[in-house]
């Protein structure tokens, strides 16, 4: 499975507006710990193909969607579950501790953010 780009143009229809849990990655290009998450968040698109979605937003070219989830330092990773946004967490976590998370939205165990 592939990470999705999302836009604001795209987010309703390929985020909000979806069942299940999506894992969303709020990056920019520029942002050193964002391209350490990059390659977790694609490991993990594979492990959890079928389970959850992943996308991608580049805040930078879509500053509608990141101002309307306060997003203000990045990497962010957001978790939907039937397109409410459930939590979130802030900087280059590593990958067990992204797992925990998505077992705990998965399982309704996640706070609601």
């Amino acid at each position: 499975m592939t990470v999705i780009e999302v836009t604001d143009a795209t987010f309703d229809e390929q985020v909000a507006n979806t069942e299940g849990v999506t894992v969303v990655d709020f990056w920019a290009p520029w942002c050193g710990p964002c391209r350490m998450v990059g390659p977790v968040i694609e490991e993990l698109a594979e492990e959890y193909e079928g389970r959850v979605r992943f996308a991608k937003v580049n805040v930078d070219d879509n500053q509608q969607i990141a101002g309307s989830f306060g997003i203000r330092s990045i990497p962010t990773i957001g978790f939907f579950k039937n397109g409410e946004a459930v939590g979130g967490v802030v900087g280059a976590y590593p990958k067990e501790a992204l797992q925990q998370v998505i077992e705990d939205v998965l399982s309704d165990k996640a706070e609601t953010a």
